[in-house]
Parts: C-alpha cells; structure tokens; sequence
C-alpha cells in the first residue's frame, strides 16, 4: 500500500472558504463541491496515466486552529518519549503551545509547517541548551513563552 498526500486545490479550497454558522446540510454541499474541484485540479495538475493508476482520492477537510492544538500535543508527546531514556521531562505551557500553533499554522500547507517550527523552536534550541550544559540528564525542563519567543527553565535535578 502507497499513500501520497498533496495540496493540490488546497489554495482554491482556501479562497472559497466561507466564514459564519453552516447547517449540517450546507456543511455536506460544501464538502463536495470542495471535493469536485479538488478532483478536477488533480486532473489539470497530474497526466492521466498516473490517476488511472490511484486506486481511491480522499479529500480532507481543512484542519482548523482545534486540530492544530491536538497535533502540536502529539508532537511534543513524541519528543518527550525522544527524552524519557536520558531522564529528561519536558512541560510546555499553554502559552508555549499557542505560540506553537501561530507560528506553524497556514491553512494552505496544513500541519508539515508545524513539524519544522517544533524542530526549530524546541528541538533545536532544546539540544543548545544541553550541549551548553543548561540542561542536564534527570532534569524537568518547563517550556513557556515570553514576549514572542519560548523560553526553557531546567527544574532541580531529580534525586532517586
């Protein structure tokens, strides 16, 4: 099984975004007038040979700010898992996490910007912190933001 994702249409999708309340009927119209011209820009963009060799399209709603907010937590329980052997723990705010989401959100791109902000926002400056030896192995490490930006806060180191 191969699973390919594109954005093809995702810029159309976006410009014809409506906002306000949508009935369930209304937000079933949408879905498959969005799902038509996604359909026919994937047969403007890719040749026929290809398609005819994709055995299903699925069109995915548009991820709003609420699914962003659950990705960023699946993505920071990831790097805490990353963490757990060297002792580290790691707790991120609820500011730090917004700061997150605003700056790996684009609705035209979905959640791929989100994974390079973490990497760049948290990883990075994270494993700056432990070559600096800020941040040693066993200790907590608390994430928050202040004026834009995150900041780190190693905790005492944890006695056993």
């Amino acid at each position: 099984m191969l699973i390919m994702t594109s954005n093809v249409g995702a810029a159309q999708i976006h410009r014809d975004t409506v906002l306000g309340f949508r009935t369930e009927e209304d937000e079933k119209d949408s879905y498959e007038r969005m799902r038509d011209k996604v359909i026919s820009e994937l047969k403007r963009t890719f040749r026929p040979e290809f398609l005819n060799r994709v055995d299903e399209v699925i069109v995915f709603h548009a991820l709003g700010r609420d699914d962003m907010e659950k990705i960023v937590d699946l993505m920071l329980q990831d790097l805490r898992a990353h963490l757990e052997p060297r002792g580290i723990h790691l707790s991120f705010t609820d500011q730090a996490k917004t700061l997150l989401v605003q700056e790996g959100y684009n609705p035209n791109y979905g959640a791929r910007p989100l994974r390079r902000v973490i990497q760049r926002m948290v990883e990075d400056r994270l494993s700056d912190e432990i070559l600096a030896g800020n941040v040693r192995d066993g200790q907590s490490v608390e994430v928050d933001e202040a004026e834009g930006e995150l900041t780190f806060k190693a905790l005492e180191l944890q006695r056993e």
